[in-house]
C-alpha cells in the first residue's frame, strides 16, 4: 500500500525542476546556447499563466542550444514551495529571496524576462506575460538559434 501510495504521489507531483540557491546561478556557463531568462514569484498570475508555455519551449527547442533559467523571488522559500506543488516546471528554479540578483537586472514587474544570444548578450527584455505575444517570443527565439 505504501509502495503504491508513492508511485502515485509521484505520477501526479508537478515538480521537475531542480531547485538552486541563487549564489550557483552562472549565465556565463551556458553561452553558446540561447537563454531564456525569467524572474517570478508564487503571488503572480501571469507567471503561473507563463510556466506551461516555458515548459513547451523546453519541448520545443534542442537541450544544446536552448535553455530556461528562472528565478524566484518569493522571500519566503515556502510560498515558492506551494507554487511549485501545484504547477508543473520543467526547468531549473533559483531562489533570489534576497532580491539580489533582480536588483542587477532591475525588474520592474512581473514576471520579467531576459533572452540571451549565444554570446551571453541581453538582446530582449519583457515586462508581464502575455499569451497572445507567445508567437512573437518564440519567434524572437527562434532568430537566436
Amino acid at each position: 500500500m505504501k509502495k503504491s501510495l508513492l508511485l502515485l504521489l509521484l505520477v501526479i507531483s508537478p515538480l521537475k525542476a531542480e531547485i538552486y540557491d541563487i549564489n550557483r546561478l552562472d549565465l556565463k556557463s551556458h553561452q553558446g546556447k540561447v537563454v531564456y531568462l525569467d524572474f517570478w514569484a508564487s503571488w503572480c498570475k501571469p507567471c503561473k499563466e507563463s510556466f506551461p508555455w516555458m515548459n513547451s519551449l523546453l519541448a520545443k527547442y534542442p537541450a544544446d542550444s536552448f535553455t530556461i533559467i528562472t528565478i524566484n523571488l518569493d522571500a519566503e522559500t515556502d510560498a515558492m514551495h506551494r507554487f511549485l506543488g501545484k504547477v508543473k516546471a520543467d526547468f531549473d528554479i533559483y531562489h533570489d529571496a534576497s532580491g539580489q540578483i533582480a536588483e542587477q537586472f532591475e525588474i520592474e514587474g512581473m514576471p520579467t524576462s531576459y533572452l540571451f544570444d549565444r554570446s551571453g548578450k541581453v538582446v530582449k527584455k519583457h515586462i508581464g506575460f502575455y499569451t497572445k505575444h507567445t508567437g512573437k517570443y518564440e519567434r524572437e527565439i527562434e532568430e537566436l538559434l
